[in-house]
């Protein structure tokens, strides 16, 4: 499936009139196989070994590319660093307390909100943001184990 997401992907820049070089590919490549909502240094370092003359702002570039072009959103949490995830579908993200993890979930009844919100308040809704909060699996068993 994520080659199928990676060829749509290198088509939508390539009607952007953007070059795919082979770091930009590399980066779109490990963001369409993460699950983990990584940071651009964290894809930096993934990445790193293999191109070792790439810098953080080479990264950081591409993802502002990524993001202008529509394939990418910047997570922003508080003072950490942002995130960047993959544009697949509209879904969600819960959101560890303890250790940061991001896991996307989707829930079809909540598209209403932004058509409720819409004709509530008469404001044009261009989207919205939903996110959970709570402990992970990992952290709760490693709490449990602490006790």
């Amino acid at each position: 499936m994520s080659e199928v997401f990676l060829k749509d992907a290198l088509v939508t820049l390539k009607e952007s009139g953007v070059r795919i070089t082979p770091q930009r590919h590399a980066i779109l490549e490990f963001l369409i196989s993460s699950e983990t909502h990584p940071t651009a240094d964290e894809i930096y370092k993934a990445l790193e070994a293999d191109f070792p003359n790439m810098s953080v702002a080479t990264v950081y570039n591409n993802l502002r590319v990524f993001r202008n072009a529509g394939l990418v959103k910047e997570l922003t949490y508080g003072d950490s660093s942002s995130r960047f995830d993959f544009v697949t579908h509209d879904h969600y993200h819960i959101i560890c307390d303890h250790c940061g993890k991001i896991v996307d979930f989707h829930h079809p009844g909540l598209e209403e909100v932004e058509h409720l919100a819409s004709h509530v308040t008469g404001f044009e809704v261009n989207s919205h943001r939903l996110e959970v909060y709570g402990t992970c699996p990992e952290c709760a068993a490693g709490a449990n184990k602490a006790k």
